[in-house]
Formats: C-alpha cells, structure tokens, sequence
C-alpha cells in the first residue's frame, strides 16, 4: 500500500512569536519542531511531507526545509496559501490581508496529493506515537475509501501557554470514539485560581481541563478537497464573509459540515505522546527543555537526520 502523505500547515507569518517560527531553532543543533515532526512522520510510515507555506517567505522556508536536510528519509514538496487562490468566479475583497484560514490552507494540498493524508500544524510538537497512530489509521483504509476521516486528540490542560491565550477546537466524542462536534474556542487561557476559562460573547466561560481538543493533526482521504471547495463556496456566497475582512474558513467548520451532513465520519484516535508548542517567544524556553530531556531519556538522537 501506497505511504501516507503528511501535510504541514506552514504558511501562518507568526506575528504573535515576532519571527519565523516554523525555522526557529529548539534542537542541539538548531532543528526546528518541524524537524522533529518530519523525522518521526518518517519512521511511522509517511512517505512525503507537503509544506504549505506563503510566497512571501518561500524562499528563506524552502533553503532551509531541503530534501537534503532530511537525508533523503522522506520526499518533499511545496504549495502556496495566498488570498488570490480561490474557486472560479471569486475574487478577494478590497483590504482584506488575512489569510482565509486552516481549511483554506488544506485546500492547497489538492495540487500534490491524491492519496490518503494526514495534517499537522508546523509549530506543534506531537510525539512519535500520535504520527505512529495516524499512519496506521491512514494506511488500513480501503482503497477509494471515502468521507472516512479521523484525528489524534489531546486534553486541553496539556496544550495551554503561559504567556497568552491560545485557541482550541473543543470535540465532543460519541460511545463509539466518533466525533459528534467540534467548537472552536478562542482566547483560552488558565485563570488565577486554576481554572481554565475562553472567551464568548456574553464573557469569560469555564471549559473543563481534561476535555478533548483538537490541535489540527486529522487524516483525511482526498475527497475532502473535494466537499472543501463546495463548502468553501458556500462560505464565500454569503456576504457576512466577504464583507467581514477577518473572517476564516477553519477546519473545525469544515469538520463540522461533513459530519452534520452524514458525507463523513471522523474518528478521534488517542495516542501516549505528549503535545507541546510554541506560540509565543516565551514558549520557546520550555520547549528547549523539553525536547533536551526526552534526547536525554533516547527517545531522539541528538542528531536527527545522517545523510
């Protein structure tokens, strides 16, 4: 059976981190998370990485992220989120500089893939048994296996900064481990009293800490470009969209559609791996620590890739 491909939503210009992130260095010898993503994706059975990446700074990304650099493990290919890129007949409204969004950026990964896949966030760290848990989802799906999705979840309490709030897709799971919905929940954050509350309309609003969140990394088959753009579509049809300049086509959105609609079942996977990322500078500290440590206990080389 064909390998898996891994698609890395890198195109996000970090404005909260004040740099590159997806390039900065938090290995030994400068590795970046992303590095630590392709090399266990690697030994889980994925065959290619596709970055998903923005024009403006495709060149410093594409020296840096080289077949080379990763010793010819895995094969590597670029596509580009820009505002231009949407269905026939749209055009971008006049002002709007904000990237469309995560689902968007999926939509990319038409061009290249034809095949089963999964998605992750570049900045992310999500441990070799959450890539080990996709790739062995992603491969035991039949062939022309349709609307059959899934995606590795994690406790909310373990994915929380603290420097800032954060964003999460908070998932509701039925008795069977599907996924019934997915809400995003923004301004999250741990409150004095230790207490993890988001922001809504009508205020701050407790969420529970061991809930199940997303942290962006599903498996989809290739019909999901597919529903993607009709929803999309939709989504650009209505005027509330095109008028609203920071309105974005999320994957939870997306997520959520399908499931509704009876097209998609999404199954939520569990996995032993610990998730950890960097969204603000003063995460980079902590992350530093963490990765030192788990090379120190030989879960990772000091050196990743010998080519």
């Amino acid at each position: 059976m064909n390998k898996p491909t891994l698609l890395v939503l890198a195109a996000g210009m970090a404005s909260r981190y004040g740099s590159l992130k997806q390039i900065d260095g938090v290995g030994p010898n400068g590795e970046a998370i992303i590095d630590y993503s392709i090399y266990d994706a690697a030994r889980a059975g994925f065959g290619r990485v596709v970055f998903v990446i923005r024009e403006a700074f495709a060149e410093t990304f594409m020296a840096a992220f080289t077949p080379e650099r990763f010793g010819g493990a895995i094969e590597v290919d670029f596509v580009y989120q820009e505002l231009h890129k949407l269905p026939e007949g749209f055009a971008v409204p006049e002002g709007r500089v904000k990237p469309w969004g995560t689902n968007h950026a999926i939509m990319m990964g038409a061009e290249v893939i034809d095949g089963p896949f999964a998605v992750i966030n570049a900045d992310d760290f999500y441990g070799y048994d959450g890539f080990r848990t996709m790739a062995d989802y992603l491969r035991s799906l039949p062939e022309g296996a349709e609307g059959t999705y899934c995606m590795v979840g994690y406790k909310l309490a373990n994915t929380l900064s603290d420097y800032g709030t954060v964003s999460r897709g908070e998932c509701v799971v039925d008795e069977e481990g599907y996924l019934t919905g997915m809400t995003e929940r923004l301004g999250v954050r741990r409150t004095e009293d230790g207490g993890v509350v988001y922001d809504s309309e009508n205020g701050p609003q407790r969420i529970d800490e061991q809930a199940t969140v997303s942290m962006n990394m599903f498996g989809f088959t290739p019909d999901y470009f597919r529903r993607s753009e009709l929803l999309f579509r939709d989504f650009l049809s209505k005027a509330e969209n095109m008028e609203n300049l920071k309105s974005e086509f999320y994957i939870p959105m997306a997520v959520n559609h399908f499931i509704a609609d009876g097209s998609a079942r999404l199954r939520v996977l569990s996995c032993d791996s610990q998730w950890f990322g960097v969204t603000y500078k003063e995460d980079k500290p902590e992350v530093v620590a963490r990765i030192a440590a788990l090379i120190e206990a030989g879960e990772y080389p000091a050196t990743l890739f010998r080519g």
